[in-house]
């Protein structure tokens, strides 16, 4: 098997690793794939699945880490992402003799070279192989029920003060689009852009969608925003931002929780 991450660089299988992981839905997908003694370090963010995840060392956040701590490990590798880890520290864990693991899954069907990827890298080849089906029923069952889902033009908000959204070319931006939802508010020179929202905004969005992370969007933000804008009743909706925007073991019931999702507001 060949083993190549997202910046290209070939790795050989190393089924002993201590493995780090700087990104959330890594670590729990490195814990389904049956590597959960091997995973000495993490981050704060890094939750699930809990409360397992709560025995292993927390370093920081993805953007910046204790660097003498994650030395203090002793690891082999370093599970990173190109959107959630800057690149200064992939490099400055090169320098200290780790091996960087840079994934980049920007469409859900990406979820099947990263199973690939950490599976064949750690030994977990058997693993990594189950999930893949799994992934594929459940995006077999998604793609079933998109025949009959009417198209949706979709403001997904991630963060507000100011409002954020997520642009065509994002994972969470191609997962609704498996469910004939189209996002609004593409930036082709920014994949997460800010936007202002007005009476015309709510008017071509057919649901408006608060998600709970990054940001923690909650209902008391969604009545806020009704109270605000009045002709956004019955469109606005709070949605499980881990869901829609974690790849990884994650990405599974993510397809299941956007089939149930887009059915229900199909009439909306």
């Amino acid at each position: 098997m060949t083993l190549i991450d997202a910046i290209g660089t070939r790795h050989t299988p190393a089924p002993g690793a201590r493995i780090v992981s700087l990104v959330p839905s890594l670590t729990e997908l490195l814990f389904d794939l049956g590597l959960g003694s091997q995973v000495v370090g993490r981050t704060g963010w890094c939750i699930h699945p809990s409360p397992e995840v709560r025995k292993v060392k927390s370093l920081g956040g993805p953007k910046r880490i204790n660097l003498g701590k994650f030395a203090a490990l002793a690891p082999t590798h370093a599970v990173l992402n190109i959107d959630e880890n800057p690149k200064e520290m992939s490099e400055q864990i090169a320098r200290l003799g780790v091996c960087p693991v840079v994934t980049h899954p920007v469409a859900p069907e990406d979820n099947l070279a990263l199973y690939r990827l950490l599976g064949g890298l750690f030994g977990r080849e058997r693993e990594a192989g189950m999930l893949i089906e799994r992934f594929a029923q459940a995006s077999a069952r998604l793609g079933m029920a998109a025949k009959t889902l009417p198209p949706r033009r979709v403001l997904y908000l991630i963060w507000m003060n100011p409002w954020m959204t997520v642009s065509a070319d994002t994972y969470i931006s191609r997962l609704l689009a498996a469910a004939n939802w189209t996002t609004l508010g593409h930036d082709p020179n920014q994949r997460y852009p800010s936007l202002e929202i007005d009476e015309g905004r709510v008017a071509e969005s057919d649901l408006i969608l608060f998600a709970t992370e990054p940001f923690p969007f909650q209902e008391r933000h969604v009545a806020d925003f009704v109270r605000r804008f009045p002709d956004a009743a019955g469109k606005v909706h709070l949605v499980s931002g881990d869901m829609l925007s974690w790849y990884g073991s994650r990405a599974i019931p993510g397809l299941n929780y956007l089939r149930e999702l887009a059915v229900a507001r199909a009439a909306d």
